[in-house]
C-alpha cells in the first residue's frame, strides 16, 4: 500500500469514529447536532487541504522523475506560492537547466568529434568491444582492405607499425584504447606513407647516387687515362710478357667501362627528366614494346582498346619495358604474359610464381632486387615516372596465380 493509501485509509477511519462519537453523542444530546456537523465539516476540508499540501511535494518529485527518466530536460515548474514548494521548484528547474545544457555541449561536442573523424585525412577505424569494426570513416574505407585490417588486428595498444598495402602503398597504423561505460573499445589510425616515403627514399639515394658518381666517375677517369698510358708501352715488353701485358691492361680497361656503365645506370634514376606529355595512341606502343620479347621466345597475349593518354613516349616505353622484363624473368620459358589496355586502366598479368610474401613490403625500395646481378632499380624508375605522370598503379598477385601490375593511365581512373 502506497503512504497516499496509508494517510487516506486513516483520515477516513478517523472521521468514521468521529461521525460514529457524534451519532452516539447527539441520541443523548439533540441539541449539539448542529455544532458537531460544523466541527465534522471543518475537520474534512482541513484534513483535505493538509493532504495536498503534503502530496503536491511528492507529485512535483514523482512527475520529475519521469521526465528525467524520458531524458525530457525542456520541461520547468512554475512557481505555485508556497515558500517551500517554490524553493524545491526552483532546486528542480536549475537541475534541469544545468542538465539541459551539459546534454546540449555533449552533443555539440560529439557532432564536432564525428566532423572531425569524417574530414580527416587520417584513416580512423572504431573496433566495438568484440573487437569487430564498428566505425570507418571515408579516408579509412579508401585505404584499408581485409589483409591489412587482419593485420591491424595484431597490434597491441599503444603500438604503430609500418604496412605495405595493396603494393606500392605503405600505410602507418597505431592502434590505441577509450573507455566506453567503462570497458576498453579499440580505435586504429591509418595514415598512407606512400608519396612520403616515395620523396624521402628519392632524397636519399639521390644524394647518395651522386656523391658515389663523382667519386667513382673522378678515379675511373684517373685509372683509364693510366692503362691507355701503360698500354703505349707495350713494344718496350719482351714478347715473352707482352701478351699477357697488353690482355691484363685491356681485361682492367674493360672492367673499368663495365663499372662506368654501372654507374650511369644509377645516375639515370637521378636524372630521370620531368615528363613532356602529349596525347598518345596506347595500342601502337603496347603492341612494339610486345614484339620485341616475342622475338625472345616470350608467350605474350596483347589485347587492347583504341585508348590515347596524356605521356611522355620514350618514359612511358621504359616503364612497360621494366614491367614487362620483371614478368618474363617471372614465367620462364614456359609461362605466359596477359597485357590488357581496358577503359584507361592498362592491367600487365603474368602466370609466374608471383610475389613472395617475405619481398613484398621491400619491392619498391631503392636498391632491393631478387635477382643475382640485379641493382634493385627498375620498380624504383618505374615508380619515379608512374608519380611524375601521376597515373595510379599497383602490384599485387593473382587469385589464379602469378603477379598483375595495374596503371590508370586516364585521369581519375582507379586501379
Amino acid at each position: 500500500m502506497t503512504l497516499r493509501a496509508r494517510i487516506v485509509a486513516w483520515c477516513v477511519v478517523l472521521h468514521l469514529l468521529l461521525a460514529a462519537a457524534g451519532v452516539f453523542v447527539l441520541l443523548k444530546y439533540p441539541l449539539w447536532l448542529f455544532v458537531v456537523e460544523t466541527l465534522f465539516i471543518v475537520s474534512i476540508v482541513i484534513s483535505h487541504r493538509l493532504l495536498r499540501a503534503l502530496f503536491v511535494p511528492l507529485d512535483l518529485i514523482r512527475t520529475g522523475a519521469q521526465l528525467i527518466s524520458d531524458r525530457d530536460f525542456t520541461t520547468r515548474f512554475v512557481a505555485i506560492g508556497q515558500p517551500e514548494m517554490d524553493a524545491l521548484i526552483d532546486v528542480y528547474n536549475t537541475m534541469i537547466d544545468r542538465l539541459r545544457e551539459e546534454r546540449l555541449a555533449a552533443e555539440e561536442e560529439r557532432r564536432l568529434l564525428e566532423s572531425i573523424v569524417e574530414a580527416s585525412p587520417s584513416g580512423i577505424v572504431i573496433c566495438d568491444f568484440d573487437g569487430n569494426v564498428e566505425q570507418m570513416n571515408p579516408a579509412a574505407q579508401r585505404l584499408v582492405t581485409s589483409e591489412l585490417l587482419a593485420d591491424m588486428r595484431t597490434l597491441g595498444a599503444g603500438e604503430s607499425r609500418l604496412v605495405a598495402s595493396d603494393l606500392p602503398r605503405r600505410v602507418k597504423v597505431w592502434r590505441a584504447e577509450f573507455r566506453d561505460r567503462g570497458f576498453a573499445k579499440s580505435f586504429f589510425i591509418v595514415d598512407e606513407m606512400t608519396e612520403e616515403l616515395r620523396v624521402s627514399e628519392k632524397a636519399a639515394y639521390e644524394k647518395l647516387i651522386r656523391m658515389m658518381s663523382h667519386e667513382v666517375n673522378n678515379s675511373v677517369g684517373a685509372v683509364r687515362s693510366l692503362l691507355e698510358s701503360s698500354l703505349r708501352y707495350a713494344p718496350q715488353i719482351g714478347e715473352s710478357d707482352r701478351d699477357d701485358f697488353v690482355n691484363a691492361l685491356t681485361i682492367a680497361s674493360s672492367r673499368i667501362d663495365a663499372l662506368n656503365r654501372f654507374m650511369t645506370g644509377f645516375a639515370d634514376v637521378v636524372r630521370i627528366p620531368p615528363p613532356r606529355r602529349v596525347a598518345v595512341p596506347l595500342a601502337p606502343l603496347i603492341e612494339r614494346i610486345a614484339a620485341l620479347l616475342r622475338n625472345e621466345s616470350i608467350a605474350i597475349n596483347v589485347q587492347v582498346d583504341e585508348t590515347e593518354a596524356e605521356i611522355d613516349e620514350s618514359q612511358f616505353e621504359q616503364v612497360l619495358i621494366n614491367i614487362l622484363r620483371n614478368a618474363a624473368e617471372s614465367i620462364g620459358h614456359h609461362g605466359v604474359i596477359d597485357i590488357t589496355l581496358l577503359d584507361g586502366v592498362l592491367t600487365i598479368a603474368d602466370s609466374g610464381a608471383g610475389i613472395a610474401e617475405e619481398n613484398a613490403a621491400d619491392l619498391f625500395t631503392p636498391f632491393f632486387t631478387t635477382k643475382r646481378d640485379g641493382r634493385g632499380l627498375g620498380l624504383t624508375i618505374v615508380q619515379e615516372i608512374l608519380a611524375n605522370h601521376g597515373f595510379p598503379y599497383s602490384l599485387h598477385n593473382r587469385e589464379t596465380g602469378g603477379a598483375e601490375f595495374r596503371v590508370g593511365v586516364a585521369s581519375g581512373k582507379s586501379t
